[in-house]
């Protein structure tokens, strides 16, 4: 461990690649992963330090068990000797809410290489939501995804004679997201001076609700129809969200108006959104619409090489997995891609640097043993308690009427949760949620799987109740 003496003045950054290494190394891989790698430290506007995570429930572990920590490390390795203050994202956005366009700074909280961060620009892709690890360079083109992939990035590369707008659509774990993602990294890095807004149909529309509320409406159409590049992931979600339909109707009108670049994206084709309004349907398809097809066995194979190799480059395998391993876990994962990187994340946890040595046998093991274990009949009153226990809530709060996201977002991995590991139907689940309806727990089931591809925070603590949950 350096002394002051030999680092005044240490860039945030740096300080954080020797405390994490040695975080790590203190914690263990599961607790680090699980609850530091996720979140962010950022510079706040009078340059105070923030560590910020995804959940308030990731928050207050850190504030509990890894802080005291955090900050004798950060004191020992900082010149200026400054401390660190955790936040849940949603309270230091509310604290900050220019922070994204004024002066904070982005740092990964992993010491790899990263997308540069953007966000000290007033004209900046407003990088919430966005994963720097889904880039085009982390993309794996193929049958079913090809053309998709061309015509991002002709979008990305600000190429003229392009469709407006650009609709993608496919099935959850197809690579939707992904693409926005990389075209969001690409068209900044291309462009720096060009405004680039990514964003979630839940985004918009909580964003929209909070500016009805805060009576800023006027900042908040501002913001995005004065984008050159607006991306907008899950519009399937504002189906039958009348007011909010209405607010993006107007700002695609304006944006197309004006020659400004739009990509939407979708679990279905424009004319299939049966609850999303005519003259909204005509906008959205008034471009071209993308399929994102699903993957064949070539592309599959071609996706599980890759994430071998991004496993091998952060030392959690060694080696190249045998040819037979991957076919058979390519035919036992008959779903979407995000499903069977899954299965390929399960060995690398179960085998780590022996992967290259398994066996089809071995792999068959190691894959059912989790079937075996849910094999216990496991009761939705007993997901209900270990759920809200994970969270730090009570059963009741679960069954409450309260809609707030501290509540509304573990019920919803209950739900999920439910979904998954008893035989109920939607609408007995909902009875025992509450007496919800079963639309309600139709929407929370798939906001979850969706949110389990996009959110690591929300993909790791459904794993750990998935673990506790089958003993």
């Amino acid at each position: 461990m350096g002394s002051l003496a030999e680092m005044p003045n240490s860039q945030p950054e740096d300080v954080w690649g020797q405390v994490a290494r040695a975080l790590r190394a203190e914690l263990g891989e599961g607790a680090f992963s699980s609850y530091v790698e996720p979140a962010r430290l950022r510079v706040g506007p009078a340059g105070s330090l923030y560590l910020v995570t995804p959940t308030a429930y990731a928050r207050d572990w850190l504030k509990k068990n890894a802080m005291g920590r955090i900050n004798e490390l950060w004191r020992a390795y900082d010149g200026e000797r400054r401390c660190l203050e955790a936040r849940a994202r949603a309270e230091y956005e509310a604290e900050f809410p220019n922070v994204e366009t004024v002066s904070a700074t982005v740092i990964p909280m992993s010491p790899r290489p990263t997308v540069a961060a953007v966000a000290d620009s007033p004209r900046a892709v407003r990088a919430a939501g966005l994963q720097e690890r889904l880039t085009f360079d982390t993309f794996v083109p193929g049958r079913g995804n090809e053309f998709a992939f061309a015509v991002a990035r002709q979008i990305a590369s600000w190429a003229d004679g392009h469709f407006n707008p650009v609709f993608f659509c496919g099935p959850y774990g197809y690579g939707k997201t992904h693409l926005l993602n990389a075209m969001a990294w690409e068209a900044q890095r291309l462009r720096p001076n060009a405004k680039v807004i990514y964003l979630t149909a839940e985004r918009f529309l909580s964003g929209f609700v909070r500016a009805i509320q805060d009576k800023s409406t006027a900042a908040f159409k501002e913001e995005l129809r004065s984008a050159d590049l607006l991306l907008l992931d899950d519009v399937h979600f504002i189906g039958g969200k009348q007011t909010t339909q209405e607010e993006l109707f107007h700002t695609l009108t304006c944006l197309l108006e004006e020659g400004r670049r739009v990509v939407l994206a979708a679990d279905r084709p424009p004319s299939a959104l049966s609850e999303v309004e005519p003259r909204l349907r005509s906008h959205l398809a008034a471009g071209l619409t993308c399929p994102v097809e699903a993957a064949d066995r070539d592309l599959k194979l071609a996706v599980l090489e890759k994430k071998l190799e991004a496993l091998a480059s952060l030392n959690l395998v060694q080696g190249r997995a045998r040819p037979e391993v991957l076919s058979h876990l390519i035919d036992r994962t008959p779903g979407s891609i995000r499903e069977l990187e899954g299965g390929l994340n399960t060995l690398a946890a179960a085998a780590g640097q022996r992967i290259s040595s398994l066996t089809v046998d071995e792999v068959q093991s190691l894959l059912s043993a989790g079937f075996r274990a849910s094999e216990r009949r496991i009761t939705v009153d007993e997901i209900q308690k270990v759920t809200a226990d994970h969270f730090g809530l009570k059963q009741a709060d679960l069954l409450s009427p309260r809609r707030t996201r501290q509540v509304a977002r573990p019920r919803q991995v209950g739900m999920y949760l439910c979904k998954q590991l008893t035989t109920r139907s939607y609408p007995d689940i909902g009875r025992r949620f509450g007496g919800r309806d079963h639309t309600t727990v139709l929407h929370g089931v798939r906001r979850i799987e969706e949110l389990i591809g996009q959110d690591e925070q929300i993909a790791r603590d459904v794993e750990a109740l998935i673990r506790k949950l089958r003993g």
